[in-house]
């Protein structure tokens, strides 16, 4: 494979300072690095921005950019608001509702856990407006063997009929809760 692993994902920020201190007060993200400039290194534009980079653990980085001169941050009109988002893995769900109380009690509005059956997750907004979701695994061997068998037919049957197939019903339908079936 190419690709080694992910260096950053970046995003925009409204206040470099505030985005530092949200992710470490409510997911203990630490600051790493700070970048400033007047001018965009890869264009030569002048620009003035701060590019803030946060642990997020095991090498990967979540990394902002402050551009105070440019017009206010919007987001896509086109595209539902749950659709973009970054989700990022927990140990367990108990680390998951631990971190659902302490999003809670930090004032955040938390969405969930929803179960989706090889996963559970909650949902909830950066002061950015960015979607984050946080993610406890569930899946068993079994389902991860059944969803891998059928990855590709869902892929050509979607490209061709652009409905949902019916493979891996059995997320959303209940029929394979417990794992063995």
């Amino acid at each position: 494979m190419l690709v080694q692993r992910l260096h950053h994902v970046a995003y925009r920020c409204l206040d470099a300072k505030q985005t530092v201190e949200w992710y470490k007060k409510h997911l203990d993200m630490d600051l790493v690095l700070a970048i400033a400039e007047d001018r965009v290194p890869s264009t030569g534009e002048p620009d003035p921005y701060m590019h803030i980079f946060l642990d997020m653990g095991q090498g990967n980085v979540l990394a902002f950019f402050e551009l105070p001169n440019s017009p206010t941050m919007g987001r896509d009109e086109n595209t539902p608001r749950w659709t973009q988002h970054l989700a990022m893995k927990v140990d367990s769900l108990d680390t998951l509702m631990k971190a659902k109380a302490r999003l809670e009690a930090g004032g955040v509005d938390v969405l969930g856990p929803t179960d989706h059956t090889i996963f559970k997750s909650i949902y909830f907004f950066d002061p950015n407006g960015h979607r984050l979701e946080l993610v406890a695994d569930t899946a068993t061997p079994d389902m991860k063997r059944k969803l891998d068998e059928v990855k590709f037919d869902m892929i050509e049957e979607w490209s061709r009929t652009k409905r949902a197939p019916k493979h891996a019903a059995w997320l959303h339908d209940g029929s394979m809760s417990g794992g063995g079936h």
